[in-house]
């Protein structure tokens, strides 16, 4: 059960830090890869495999945070289409 628990925390955490991701190309590709990995891997029951996912997840999510970092220090502003405003008619 503790098993579980820690594989949701660490997907919850890699879902918060790719969405600190100012460009929204990488912000995007970090959240579909992030699901698409989990579950891919969903039905996984070998635990020495899990162990394996476990800590190639935890080496992601530092590179997530190293990144969201290195974003936000040399960041080019946002996309035209991420803007909040809507055009006057």
């Amino acid at each position: 059960m503790a098993c579980r628990r820690k594989v949701i925390q660490l997907y919850k955490n890699l879902l918060r830090e790719s969405n600190k991701f100012q460009s929204y190309n990488y912000r995007e590709y970090a959240l579909r890869r992030t699901r698409d990995a989990f579950r891919e891997h969903k039905l996984e029951e070998d635990p020495k495999k899990i162990t394996v996912l476990l800590r190639r997840a935890e080496e992601n999510l530092d590179i997530i945070r190293r990144q969201v970092l290195v974003g936000e220090m040399y960041g080019d502003g946002r996309l035209v289409i991420e803007s909040s405003t809507k055009p006057a008619p």
